[in-house]
This record gives C-alpha cells, structure tokens and sequence, in this order.
C-alpha cells in the first residue's frame, strides 16, 4: 500500500486569520513516500516564498528567514509537482489537521479543489490512543522509540532551526512505522506479497488433458538394435523388468 508521509513549515498558525496581511503561509513542504510502510527512497521537497515576513520566534523552530524564503518559488509554482507526487495516496502526518489546514488554504487561494479529509491519517491521535497519559509529540515518539539507533540526530532538534518538513518526515515514516507494530508489520505485509504472489502464479498453470493416439508411433529402433535389446534382456533372467512391461 502506497503512502505519503508529509510535514509543513508554516510562518504561524493562523492560515485563515481574518487581518489578509497577517494570515500565515506555508514555507516549507516535505514529503516521504512509503509503500507496505518501508521508504521507497522517493521524496518531495520545496521551500516556498510566503509574501510576507517570519516572526522571530518561527524562525527559532524551522530556521528559515525572509530573506532566504524571498529567493524561493511561491506555492502556485510547486503546487502541480506537489499534486503529482501525492497522487491519490493517504496522507500521513502529526497532528494532520494543522497541516491540512495550510495546505488546503493554499490551494483555495490558487482556486484549486481542496485535499479531502478523510485522505488524512494523524499518527498524532494513534500515539494518543497507544500511549495515553504520555508526551505524544513527535520527538517525544522519536525518543520513544529510540530512532538515533538508525541515524536521526535527535539531539539537534533542541536547537535553534532544529526541526525541517523534509526530516521531519523522515522521522515521521519511521514513527509511523513503530506505532503500526514494527518490523514485524512490515513482515506480514511480505508475507501477504508472497500468498498474492503464489496465488497469482498457480493460476497461471493449467493442465490440458491431451487425447491418446488412435495410432501408437512407430519403433524409431533399426531390426539390428531390437536383436541385440532381446538378446540382452535374456541374460537378466525370467525376472528382467523388460518382460514385465512387453519390451
């Protein structure tokens, strides 16, 4: 099964505030593509110019000043590769409702149809509902599960512009991964592969019943060879093999 894992950079948290000028805009989009929960190794990334300036205290998070966003393409001109690279898959993030949010006011500035709600699976509302009463953000999940034993700096993410939308998925395939039962999920999906796939093959055979010759072919052996074969079975005595089956 095909799925997106997909996190947002935005410049705040209000995408439909009622002030135009103080609406919040996305900065940065990553996507990470999984298929039976294992990452394919496909990705999509864009920084992206929000017309308008970052508070101080955003910058702190995700690290991405005015100055650089300037330089960056704006949401109309990634939106199709965006489009295309989700396809029709479900969409996977944390707290997906915060994202869908500033996706979706986007693509309703550019006119365009809105990502429908029920694509959307929030890992954030599953690690409540796994571990209630515990911290269920996404480092907390991260720490949790102990995702430095495969490469992912945590420590990193304490600083200034620790957290990326692109890593942040990354992270997040790997959480969503645990909170769907691990590697031995990713078995059972190998598993069901291999009966589709046996199945598939088994119905690829088929077993003719062919008619008997009315004619049986005739002895492709000279006079000379069936002389010496008789001879020879002579020698082998009243039990040969060959006086059982009339050769």
């Amino acid at each position: 099964m095909r799925e997106i894992l997909f996190d947002t950079e935005t410049t705040g948290v209000f995408p439909d505030h009622a002030d135009e000028k103080l609406r919040d805009r996305v900065v940065e989009i990553g996507c990470v593509e999984v298929f039976n929960l294992e990452r394919t190794g496909r990705e999509f990334h864009a920084y992206i110019n929000p017309d308008r300036d970052v508070p101080e205290e955003v910058v702190r998070v995700h690290g991405l000043r005015g100055d650089f966003l300037r330089t960056q393409k704006r949401f109309g001109e990634i939106v199709a590769d965006f489009i295309e690279f989700v396809g029709d898959a479900p969409l996977v993030a944390h707290n997906a409702s915060f994202d869908r949010g500033f996706i979706n006011a986007e693509l309703r500035r550019l006119k365009m149809a809105e990502l429908e709600i029920e694509r959307f699976i929030d890992t954030l509302a599953i690690a409540r509902k796994k571990f209630p009463g515990a911290s269920c953000s996404l480092d907390a999940l991260a720490r949790r599960f102990q995702l430095d034993r495969y490469g992912f700096d945590l420590a990193s993410r304490k600083g200034p512009g620790g957290h990326g939308a692109l890593v942040d998925s990354r992270i997040l395939a790997e959480v969503y991964l645990h909170l769907k039962g691990g590697r031995e999920q990713r078995l059972v999906f190998e598993a069901e592969e291999a009966v589709r796939s046996d199945a598939a093959t088994q119905q690829l055979i088929e077993f003719v019943q062919r008619a008997q010759r009315p004619v049986p072919l005739a002895a492709r052996g000279s006079a000379e060879e069936a002389e010496a074969h008789a001879a020879f079975v002579a020698k082998l005595g009243d039990k040969a093999i060959w006086l059982k089956t009339g050769s």
